[in-house]
């Protein structure tokens, strides 16, 4: 089960870990991107500080409700 917040898991809203701010947070305008290992990821900003980029890789089970919920 993907780490979430209580705030995020009350949202279904994925998280990942800001080093600029230096703790866990949402992810702004997040997309499922794939590594050149094949497995996928979220990139997007930081939502507690925007100007910082965040990254995630997901596991199968993750990635594939993200791109449903993604349209």
């Amino acid at each position: 089960m993907p780490k979430k917040s209580k705030e995020a898991a009350s949202r279904n809203e994925l998280t990942a870990y800001c080093f600029g701010i230096r703790k866990s947070s949402g992810i702004l305008n997040p997309e499922l991107v794939t590594l050149k290992n094949g497995r996928r990821a979220v990139k997007g900003l930081c939502k507690d500080a925007p100007q910082y980029k965040v990254f995630r890789i997901l596991s199968e089970v993750e990635a594939e409700e993200f791109q449903k919920s993604q349209g």
